[in-house]
């Protein structure tokens, strides 16, 4: 079963319009579907099953919404994105989500290999890109996006999510061909993160299997009916 699986980008306790991953822009979340910013209000308004969580403040070190985020997935499915750098976050990740996000950006190999012995498909690896790069510090990932996909193959995680950042909250659409290749290459379930536009965006994912996709600016628009994320 294909999974529409909303997002929440949470700044000093607000829900925000995530842009190009350009942080410092970032501003409370506008929307046609829910009236409110809270992250909390947001989520009972939508009722959405399954919700990606980006603690902004927590990747940027400026704190962290971890009791907020702790009621969020008490009322819904979570996978949980705050920049974890070690197992200590890992940790303190699994005890507020259902599923500990580790990133490209901010994780490293060696970080992946031990949270996936540790919580067995309880990880979700993010294969941030930017500019069709993964982005990232540690020189162990330093490799072109397919490589990585096809490294990730012997790890125990859940999913593996592609994070176009350019693409984040544009609508830009998708690179069918890119992302065909990826989900063909990997063993995991493979998900997709920025520049959804609408349904047929939607319907050519499941049609290269992708399974699934990550979305929110299509929701606050209208572009995408609210029914499907529940």
């Amino acid at each position: 079963m294909f999974r529409i699986i909303f997002v929440l980008d949470i700044l000093k306790g607000n829900g925000v319009h995530a842009i190009r991953g350009e942080r410092a822009k970032y501003q409370p979340v506008q929307s046609k579907v829910c009236s409110s910013s809270n992250p909390l209000e947001i989520v009972s308004a939508l009722k959405p099953a399954e919700v990606y969580i980006a603690d902004l403040d927590r990747l940027q070190r400026f704190g962290d919404n971890f009791e907020l985020i702790k009621r969020i997935s008490a009322k819904a499915k979570t996978m949980v994105d705050i920049g974890a750098e070690n197992m200590d976050d890992v940790r303190k990740c699994a005890e507020i989500a259902n599923t500990v996000i580790l990133g490209t950006e901010t994780g490293s190999l060696d970080l992946i290999k031990t949270a996936a012995k540790q919580f067995p498909g309880g990880i979700n690896v993010s294969i941030d890109i930017k500019n069709g790069e993964v982005l990232t510090k540690d020189r162990n990932t330093m490799m072109e996006p397919h490589e990585l996909v096809k490294l990730l193959n012997g790890y125990d995680i859940r999913d593996i999510i592609i994070l176009e950042l350019n693409k984040v909250g544009t609508g830009a659409g998708i690179d069918t061909d890119f992302l065909r290749s990826v989900a063909e290459l990997s063993t995991h379930s493979v998900l997709l993160g920025g520049g959804i536009k609408d349904m047929a965006d939607i319907n050519a994912l499941k049609e290269i299997g992708v399974s699934g996709a990550l979305v929110a600016t299509a929701v606050h628009e209208g572009r995408i009916p609210v029914k499907v994320i529940r």
